[in-house]
């Protein structure tokens, strides 16, 4: 059998597959910068990359030596599509593996962790087609409030905050939705106003670098898409500890990913979200860990 053309294809979507941004959009300059520290390090390597929209039916994609997500920031709009691509190429060298990605799509993998002793945000599930009763979880769970969302999720899709006045007309919101599709509900974090989300990024479960996420005045969503703002940050030796400990957790160490915190009420810290499809790494901001990456990416192709 032939050689693969290429080694490595750094997924991303159909919205974001340009080579270059117009001027003024430095969203997917952002993109493209982090693609770019990565391709050359892989390049440094000796292999070879190209940027490939997941959902292209023109890709053949035994060209492809090993699949990377990187930036498949649609596939939760796309859920059934997605699926069915994910098994089609699962007998693939896919970066993270398969197995990772069917569990973290699926923000049940919250529950997974609790089980494991992993210190995250308490959460309470509504499976498709039960009751919405913020209300009475709140009030069971001594929540002043609380935050709804999908468990199959990003960009603070279907996302909203809510209290006991305001129970009731978030009800009406998302009870429609699960007819669809599951929810989660968590107590609102205060600290997620006064500090953000501390976003810690991880390669082959050991720490880089992390960030800080905040929201815009007058929001809690910490997400760019919603005006919030990221920031430097050096996490304490506890957050890099919650970090490691989260994806020890794991069956298999991932080969990259991210771990979301925010500090609770009690000062302690808890895992808000792990990222490991396709999150976002900011490799732009500590260029060493595009090494690293490559060097995991390496080791997998080699393995």
């Amino acid at each position: 059998m032939a050689r693969p053309a290429i080694d490595v294809a750094l997924l991303t979507d159909r919205r974001y597959t340009a080579a270059s941004a117009a001027p003024g959009d430095w969203y997917l300059e952002n993109i493209l910068a982090d693609d770019r520290l990565l391709a050359d390090a892989l390049a440094a390597r000796g292999l070879s990359s190209a940027r490939v929209d997941w959902a292209d039916p023109a890709v053949d994609w035994d060209a492809y030596r090993a699949l990377v997500f990187r930036t498949t920031w649609d596939y939760y709009d796309r859920q059934a599509e997605f699926a069915r691509w994910l098994e089609s190429v699962a007998a693939k060298r896919l970066v993270n593996d398969v197995a990772t990605v069917r569990w973290n799509r699926d923000k049940h993998y919250l529950g997974d962790l609790a089980r494991r002793g992993v210190a995250v945000v308490p959460t309470r599930f509504l499976e498709r087609g039960e009751r919405c009763e913020l209300g009475a979880i709140l009030a069971a769970e001594g929540w002043a409030e609380g935050v709804v969302k999908p468990a199959v999720s990003g960009g603070a899709r279907h996302t909203h905050r809510f209290d006991a006045a305001s129970a009731a007309a978030t009800e009406r919101i998302v009870g429609p939705l699960l007819a669809d599709e599951a929810f989660l509900v968590q107590p609102f974090e205060p600290h997620i106003l006064d500090h953000g989300e501390d976003t810690l990024v991880m390669v082959e479960g050991r720490f880089t670098h992390a960030l800080t996420k905040r929201a815009k005045p007058g929001d809690f969503r910490v997400q760019d898409d919603h005006g919030g703002t990221v920031h430097p940050c050096t996490p304490s030796p506890e957050q890099v500890a919650l970090a490691t400990a989260a994806l020890a957790a794991l069956e298999d160490t991932p080969a990259y990913g991210r771990v979301d915190m925010v500090r609770r009420a009690d000062g302690g810290w808890a895992v808000m979200e792990l990222e490991l499809i396709e999150p976002e790494l900011w490799l732009r901001r500590h260029p060493p860990a595009a090494g690293a990456l490559a060097a995991a990416i390496a080791a997998r192709l080699d393995g």
